[in-house]
């Protein structure tokens, strides 16, 4: 299962989503899209959110504001684990206040096969961006509430189309590129046809027919030059 949230509508069409368990999150970490963000609470157990941006969007694009529905959206699903002696206590991380969040693009995330079930890493540590959160707004998390939807995709199949249409895409843009190659080069070829043509035009390397007529000589004289 998986369940998808609207981020505020002043800041766009922006879909934010999670899963529903370690499970789900490792499907979500497999096939996922080249303009998906992933977020996290840092050094807790949390929800594996995404936020995902346009096309051509890069993690640079997201606004102020959906970056705070997507860090309490994160935040209201974490738990810290605090530990009183023996056994482990779970205490609800949205009522921890003043804690970070982590952010990157999905491409960034790096998974081996040591790693859990729903455990990640990074590519470069580099790409990893943190944003304080300092206690829930409610009013935020009640929001995105009223948006949630559950929903079961396929999502290997989604990630399936969406590789399909990238190559068709690409495939268009290549014969769009031969096209506009071939013409710039017939385009060419006609622009030095152009410039062949008005070379031979230049009046000063031109004959007239005066100039052939006096410059003629009679057949007189031609029976003269050839004896």
């Amino acid at each position: 299962m998986v369940f998808y949230f609207k981020a505020r509508p002043e800041a766009g069409d922006y879909t934010i989503f999670m899963g529903l368990d370690k499970y789900e999150n490792e499907e979500l970490i497999k096939y996922g899209f080249p303009e998906d963000v992933w977020f996290h609470v840092d050094k807790m157990s949390s929800a594996h959110v995404y936020l995902r941006l346009h096309k051509g969007q890069t993690i640079d694009d997201i606004s102020e504001g959906v970056l705070e529905d997507c860090a309490q959206l994160v935040k209201a699903n974490s738990i810290q684990a605090l530990r009183h002696c023996n056994p482990f206590h779970y205490v609800a991380g949205n009522k921890v206040n003043n804690i970070d969040v982590v952010y990157t693009p999905w491409s960034n995330l790096k998974k081996t096969a040591s790693m859990d079930v729903g455990q990640v890493g990074f590519h470069n540590s580099k790409m990893v961006r943190t944003v304080r959160v300092e206690k829930r707004i409610n009013e935020v998390v009640n929001r995105l509430n009223k948006t949630k939807v559950e929903r079961k995709p396929d999502l290997k199949a989604e990630r399936e189309a969406a590789n399909a249409a990238e190559r068709a895409e690409r495939k268009l843009q290549l014969r769009d590129k031969k096209r506009r190659e071939e013409m710039e080069r017939l385009e060419k070829e006609r622009q030095a046809e152009i410039r062949s043509y008005k070379g031979l035009m230049v009046s000063d390397k031109m004959t007239s027919n005066k100039q052939i007529a006096s410059e003629s000589k009679s057949l007189q004289e031609l029976e003269e030059d050839f004896m």
